[in-house]
């Protein structure tokens, strides 16, 4: 077995941060499926901008719909949907044999709508509708709309991925939207055990801020550098520990409720002095997916050690936060403007799409 099977019987989901018809097409998924055990896919804007731009296998449907008149944003739906229902075929044997833990695709909402409550919920209902794939999950931002669409969605039995999550207090912010909306799916008497959800924490733009909030700084203070984004995680998994043990979630459980895993996003090293396989060796645990791109992937299939790393070192995170603390780092408020960054760089990458579209 190479690192990525091993990691699977650790416990761990390995997802791949990518999609594209040229993926599903030319069969590069069903290998990756196959020969590594990777049983999920996430996509986003930029995901789609770039598989758009360089796949030959979109030419003729945009040519078409171009000539219809088709406005952007639907003309992109329009492209999109295919790829990810196909991607959610090949994932269904393994939502089927994980009877439905495991084995999802990914669809975001428009980043528009990030700070639009109501038009979240109507966007995520009808991208539903559309695909029409039990192993079909939404994307939602954990921002302080997008809490109460997730709480909505969860509710009418929709299942969610939460993204651009950065610090605890999203973390248990999240946690919280998804077993209230558990609660009131239940209390209408609808049933649990279907609905799925995950806590995107991304990870590597965390340590790319804190680097640079310690730079100019002398001594000890250099020797925190890129620790960040892994003892994030390690606490983040700890924080659902606790969380999806408590009574209250238990009294879920056994109405069929699922946990909400908590799933590392952003796992691509960005400082080239750090391991290439940083975020995945460290991050290896029980009920939590790892989504990496495919260079990440390829890099800990070729190199990387698989080991049951999460649960070590939660004593060293907690004071690795500490020490952060003491240096003059706030890492709630890192996490509060590294998501209003993303909420940007995600709505700039739809528009980026929708121009290239229009």
């Amino acid at each position: 077995m190479n690192a990525l099977q091993q990691t699977k019987q650790l416990g761990q989901s390995i997802w791949l941060d990518n999609l594209s018809r040229t993926l599903i097409q030319e069969g590069g998924l069903e290998k990756l499926i196959h020969d590594d055990g990777v049983s999920g896919v996430t996509s986003n804007p930029a995901i789609f901008f770039n598989a758009i731009s360089k796949s030959p296998y979109y030419k003729d449907d945009v040519a078409r719909l171009k000539a219809a008149k088709t406005p952007a944003e639907p003309l992109y739906e329009t492209l999109v949907i295919p790829d990810i229902q196909a991607a959610c075929d090949l994932m269904r044997p393994e939502y089927e044999r994980t009877h439905g833990r495991d084995g999802y695709v990914s669809l975001e909402v428009s980043p528009a709508l990030a700070h639009d409550t109501a038009g979240t919920v109507a966007a995520g209902l009808r991208l539903k509708a559309a695909v029409q794939r039990k192993n079909l999950l939404i994307k939602v931002p954990a921002t302080a709309a997008g809490l109460q669409a997730i709480e909505e969605l969860i509710a009418q039995g929709c299942s969610v991925n939460v993204t651009l999550m950065f610090s605890l207090a999203h973390v248990n912010s999240v946690a919280q939207a998804y077993i209230r909306g558990l609660q009131r799916l239940i209390d209408q008497g609808g049933d649990p055990g279907p609905v799925k959800s995950v806590a995107s924490l991304f990870l590597s733009r965390v340590d790319t801020l804190v680097d640079k909030q310690l730079e100019g700084q002398a001594g000890t203070a250099l020797a925190l550098r890129g620790k960040a984004g892994v003892a994030l995680a390690k606490l983040a998994y700890r924080e659902y520990q606790t969380t999806f043990a408590s009574p209250a979630f238990k009294t879920l459980a056994a109405r069929g409720a699922q946990p909400q895993f908590m799933l590392w996003a952003s796992t691509g090293t960005k400082n080239p002095e750090y391991s290439d396989v940083l975020y995945v060796e460290s991050l290896i645990g029980a009920d939590t997916i790892n989504t990496v791109p495919d260079a990440t992937l390829a890099a800990f299939r070729d190199h990387g050690k698989a080991a049951a790393t999460l649960e070590l070192g939660a004593a060293e995170a907690q004071a690795h936060f500490e020490a952060l603390a003491k240096s003059g780092i706030d890492m709630h408020q890192v996490g509060e403007t590294l998501q209003v960054e993303g909420v940007k760089l995600f709505e700039q990458a739809f528009d980026q799409l929708l121009a290239l579209l229009a």
